[in-house]
């Protein structure tokens, strides 16, 4: 069972909502990663989704845009997410790291290469978010084999077609995408979500996380009645743009124990 896997396995069993967040490497700046990784746990979650800066992101809004800028910078690349990935392991175990961006560093170092790296790293999944199903079967089962999981995209307007791609050679979670929109826009119908996650839930046992417009702890909560997880990831960008470096870690940490604390009300 993968770490991913687990992690759900145990939420389920104590009758708890995981808390999913989403940092950028390298930003605000390169040494402050790990330790924000490392507040966000203590803050209180569940699953690190850790950001691979890109050039030219097609799902991201104006935050985690600027935010890649921020890291591109520094120069941040591929091994340097890899290195701080595998920083993190030296300390904790047990929280699963994904890795989320797009295609092309992932074709630059090499399908083969990317998957042996991510496991030596200690990394536990990737989310690609140009990667369509129908055209990485051979990925997502190299993946497996490395026992990593290859999470999917799932968006308002999937058809239940593409809902059973999913199904098929996802593993980990299935990740709704809330809003026809990018990453921090809009305003979540919680009652058309649960409407979608039901009938996502017709065609993928995965448990099903929700992101894209969680904000506060209003929102997260209400969306834990129906959500195996919460993903959250604009909002924290927005609290490290709003803070001085020195003070990020421990706002980081402070707001996302504002979320915990809702979802476990």
């Amino acid at each position: 069972m993968s770490r991913i896997a687990a992690t759900f396995e145990q939420l389920r069993q104590q009758g708890r909502t995981g808390l999913v967040t989403f940092i950028t490497a390298g930003d605000p700046a390169p040494e402050l990663t790990v330790p924000l990784m490392h507040a966000l746990v203590e803050g209180g979650a569940d699953v690190l989704e850790l950001g691979v800066p890109f050039s030219d992101p097609m799902a991201e809004g104006p935050v985690i845009q600027r935010a890649c800028e921020r890291a591109l910078k520094f120069g941040i690349g591929m091994q340097d997410v890899l290195d701080y990935v595998r920083e993190f392991r030296m300390t904790n175990q047990s929280t699963p790291v994904v890795l989320m961006g797009y295609a092309n560093p992932i074709e630059r170092m090499g399908p083969s290469n990317f998957v042996a790296q991510c496991r030596d790293a200690g990394a536990d999944g990737a989310i690609v978010v140009d990667y369509p199903p129908e055209e990485c079967e051979e990925f997502a089962a190299q993946m497996r084999a490395a026992g990593l999981d290859l999470i999917f995209l799932l968006a308002p307007t999937s058809t239940p077609a593409r809902i059973a791609q999913v199904a098929r050679i996802g593993s980990g979670f299935c990740y709704y995408v809330s809003l026809k929109g990018v990453t921090g826009a809009g305003h979540i119908d919680t009652a058309d979500v649960a409407r979608r996650v039901a009938a996502i839930r017709e065609h993928v046992t995965l448990p099903v996380g929700v992101g894209f417009g969680i904000r506060d702890a209003a929102t997260a909560k209400a969306l834990s009645e129906v959500a195996d997880a919460v993903v959250i990831g604009s909002r924290i960008i927005q609290e490290l743009e709003n803070t001085p470096p020195e003070q990020a870690v421990a706002a980081v940490r402070t707001f996302l124990s504002t979320i915990r604390t809702a979802l476990d009300s």
